[in-house]
């Protein structure tokens, strides 16, 4: 296994540590879901609610796992390895960290998830955008639209945009902290915008390649 794999292990390891410690001293119903005022608007019993970032972050291990040995095109995922396993790392770190914001709730350490989300998305779009750059064309991971699969060059123009609009759409999301209930907006629209706006530039940048 690489570094990446073992330390995704680790953070698998540390997640089922965070839920074992917490269930003896949770309620039987734990929050589970909170509404855009960041109040409490849905209960789940404690050992679902306890395993959701454990089963979360082992699933996403096994899919992070498999793809550099099963994707067609696992040569170039070679090409960018190291940022590869940085960007299954922070996936997987950021899922731990969602678990643990909603265990604290239970046991009244209550950080509204209308501070926490924004942070959390925020500094993951930033570190998305940092991989994406690096990352070369392959079926499975990274910008992925019918024509940067179909192009190399489309491929690299999209993600070096698409790698600055990530940290741009980060920056915003984190400004959610200071908009309460409208944190949600600042952490949807970002994103939305930029997916669009990668989508309608693969195709106009795979339009002006040469007769294909």
């Amino acid at each position: 296994m690489t570094k990446g794999e073992t330390a995704g292990l680790v953070v698998l390891g540390l997640s089922v540590a965070v839920a074992a410690f917490f269930y003896p001293r949770m309620p039987a119903l734990m929050a589970s879901h909170w509404n855009a005022a960041g109040e409490v608007d849905g209960y789940a019993p404690r050992l679902f609610t306890l395993l959701i970032a454990p089963v979360t972050v082992a699933v996403l291990w096994l899919v992070f796992f498999a793809i550099p040995r099963i994707d067609p095109l696992k040569k170039n995922i070679a090409e960018f390895r190291g940022s590869f396993d940085w960007l299954v790392v922070v996936l997987l770190l950021f899922f731990l960290a969602i678990g643990v914001q909603v265990d604290l709730w239970s046991v009244n350490i209550r950080v509204p998830p209308q501070l926490t989300m924004p942070v959390a998305l925020g500094l993951l779009f930033m570190i998305l955008g940092r991989i994406f750059g690096k990352a070369k064309r392959n079926y499975l991971v990274g910008i992925r639209t019918p024509w940067t699969i179909a192009s190399d060059v489309v491929w690299e123009k999209t993600h070096r945009l698409g790698s600055r609009l990530f940290v741009a759409a980060g920056g915003i999301t984190l400004l959610g902290v200071f908009f309460g209930r409208h944190a949600m907006l600042f952490m949807l629209v970002p994103v939305l915008a930029v997916t669009a706006i990668l989508v309608l530039y693969s195709y106009i940048e795979y339009s002006r390649l040469p007769a294909h």
